[in-house]
């Protein structure tokens, strides 16, 4: 079991972050806010694959215009995201955001944050102090010479130091990256000095593959050490991607159940079935799943109903035929034409 750091816990929009809650999972619309019809749909389609808290950018007035809307709308609660125009920050928090995210670095005048803070705590509205390597504030990269793991953490430290001395404790701190080993080592030292709920995340990690193995690899370490109360998987990808992502990282690790998990063995010589097609079926009909269940495909009796001894259901193949497995025991015979189909026809009984 991963002892988790214990922090503080915060509300956003009735989801708790920090303290004794699960990991929350987020992500972020890629559509044009003031497109309502899409960002809702886009929103939908989020919430449906588990994610628990959105994010939407609000870079023009039109953007803000609409957030009345969304929110009222949306299943989830939606967070403004706000750069530069201070503006935006207010007028969102006007139309009923449950949080807005502000880079401090980037909004200029420590008295216009500390307007934004007020505000915020006027209206119940959690705060999101996000740092990243390309919105730290001019000393610091004066004192270190670029945005290293240390300029993130003091930026942090010392913005949620002029926080709490305004009074303001609902909020959370993001410190973020696109290297994964400095990112690790200022979320550890922030992590160490305070008990303020850590959302983490490699940022513009990339697309497909190596996005994904990149933010794998850096969220996973942190999770590991104990340290994230909330999520974002960030690729440059359809959001939901990112959703699906981050809880196939928070269940490798035992800290959320959420969906089908599907164990495969490897490609080798041994196996004498299509094993590629049958598991790319699988997984593509049970994607929309929620129930936590483990589905196995191994590709031979070699190692098959042993490796698999965990699975709720399995096919154990052999040449052109395969074993239907159930709780680590056969059940019947299939042929190699009909295996995912009957496989799928035993999930469909346990899925209700």
């Amino acid at each position: 079991m991963i002892e988790r750091r214990k922090t503080r816990q915060i509300d956003v929009g009735g989801v708790k972050i920090g303290g004794d809650a699960p990991v929350v999972v987020q992500s972020m619309t890629s559509t044009k806010t003031h497109d309502l019809e899409a960002t809702l749909e886009q929103i939908n389609r989020l919430q449906e694959a588990g994610c628990e808290i959105v994010r939407v950018a609000v870079p023009h007035q039109e953007d803000v215009e609409a957030l009345s809307e969304i929110v009222n709308k949306s299943p989830i609660p939606v967070i403004a995201d706000i750069h530069f125009a201070p503006k935006y920050a207010f007028l969102s928090m006007e139309s009923g955001v449950h949080a807005v995210r502000i880079n401090p670095g980037n909004i200029g005048k420590e008295e216009v944050v500390r307007e934004i803070v007020q505000e915020a705590k006027s209206r119940g509205i959690a705060i999101r102090i996000g740092v990243n390597s390309g919105s730290l504030e001019k000393d610091l990269l004066e004192k270190y010479g670029y945005p290293c793991a240390e300029a993130l953490t003091e930026s942090a430290l010392r913005w949620s130091e002029k926080f709490e001395s305004w009074g303001f404790h609902n909020f959370k701190v993001s410190i973020k990256g696109s290297n994964v080993l400095e990112n690790v080592k200022a979320n550890l030292e922030f992590a160490k000095r305070t008990d303020i709920p850590l959302h983490i995340g490699i940022t513009e990690a990339g697309m497909g593959n190596k996005g994904i193995i990149k933010s794998s690899v850096g969220i996973g370490i942190l999770l590991h050490m104990g340290i994230g109360d909330t999520v974002r998987v960030s690729l440059t990808d359809d959001p939901v991607v990112e959703v699906e992502t981050a809880y196939e990282i928070l269940r490798s690790l035992g800290l959320r159940n959420r969906g089908v998990e599907i164990i495969a063995c490897p490609t080798c010589g041994r196996i004498e079935v299509d094993l590629e097609r049958v598991v790319k079926e699988v997984e593509s009909k049970l994607r929309g799943v929620k129930k936590p269940l483990k589905v196995a495909v191994m590709g031979c009796v070699v190692n098959a109903i042993g490796e698999a001894r965990e699975a709720d259901i399995g096919l154990a193949c052999g040449r052109g035929f395969a074993w239907l497995f159930k709780d680590g025991k056969p059940i019947r015979k299939v042929e190699e034409s009909e295996m995912a189909e009957e496989l799928l026809k035993e999930v469909e009984k346990l899925k209700d």
